[in-house]
């Protein structure tokens, strides 16, 4: 859980930083957002890469526990 907080975070100071460049050079309105979706998305997907593939490992392994779990508790509750 604590690296997709991490992942989440990180994303977002990326794009407030990116708002923060674009309004710095002129960029405002929708366009201002647009461009600062767009640019920290390609920049989370590069300086990212690494964090994301840890945040998918725990996404998947918490998958896991809970459908073993569930599964536990259905054969329980059939026995």
């Amino acid at each position: 859980m604590r690296s997709v907080l991490f992942y989440t975070a990180a994303r977002l100071v990326i794009f407030v930083a990116t708002l923060g460049v674009l309004a710095l050079f002129g960029a405002r309105g929708f366009l201002l957002l647009l461009l600062a979706l767009l640019i920290s998305g390609i920049v989370s997907f590069v300086l990212l890469s690494g964090q994301r593939d840890r945040m998918s490992a725990a996404v998947v392994t918490g998958v896991r526990a809970r459908r073993q779990r569930f599964e536990k508790a259905r054969t329980k509750e059939d026995a």
